[in-house]
């Protein structure tokens, strides 16, 4: 049985991973990353669903970086972006170099856990404004990863290639608690249903043909 560390964020994509991880006998160890987001709810949502699976769960504190990633609106005092994703709202979701730091951190635990591998929940819809989800940068990650410590460790990314649509159809397969999960940018007791990534969220439900649990203020 393989095992490996997952970059885990609460959201409905990693919550996927893990159950697909999961569902091919891989043990899980969770790793969340508070770097001072704006939506630190997140964080509680990974630990409860952790906490009912009986899996090891950190959250590392790398919040002091936050005034280093200035000029985001997930850690800087801009408005988060309503309504559909486009080219110039999504950039202002952008925190930088976030993926890498997130990685470099589980890439540790896996070397000091002697884990096979690090995986993560980047997708297709990721890849056109977010720049650390795209196959180079985490092909980069992944010849890196075999070659700072003596215990090689690999990078998964089995999402890569797909939309969250499919990864809706899939989580429901699975048996995904999506009520658990927590997408919103805004932070708050519950989804604001305007920001992009509730937008997105709302739509994969709807393409996907699964039944949307989420409970959004509007």
């Amino acid at each position: 049985m393989p095992e490996i560390v997952l970059v885990y964020s609460g959201g409905l994509d990693s919550t996927t991973l893990l159950y697909e991880l999961r569902s091919q006998g891989a043990t899980v160890r969770c790793l969340s990353v508070d770097y001072g987001q704006r939506h630190r709810r997140e964080l509680a949502a990974a630990a409860e669903i952790c906490r009912e699976l009986g899996l090891e769960h950190r959250i590392a504190d790398l919040s002091g970086l936050r005034p280093l990633l200035a000029g985001s609106a997930l850690t800087d005092d801009i408005p988060v972006p309503h309504g559909h994703y486009t080219e110039a709202s999504m950039k202002a979701t952008v925190v930088p170099n976030r993926n890498m730091l997130l990685l470099a951190v589980a890439i540790a635990w896996a070397v000091s856990t002697r884990s096979e591998a690090v995986a993560y929940a980047a997708h297709a819809g990721d890849h056109t404004i977010y720049p650390d989800c795209r196959p180079e940068f985490v092909d980069a990650m992944d010849r890196a990863a075999g070659l700072c410590d003596w215990h090689p460790v690999r990078i998964e990314r089995p999402f890569v290639n797909w939309d969250k649509t499919r990864i809706v159809r899939r989580g429901a397969e699975l048996g995904v608690p999506f009520d658990k999960t927590w997408s919103c940018y805004e932070g708050g007791e519950l989804h604001c249903g305007r920001c992009g990534t509730c937008v997105e969220r709302r739509e994969a439900f709807t393409l996907a043909g699964v039944p949307d649990p989420t409970v959004y203020r509007g």
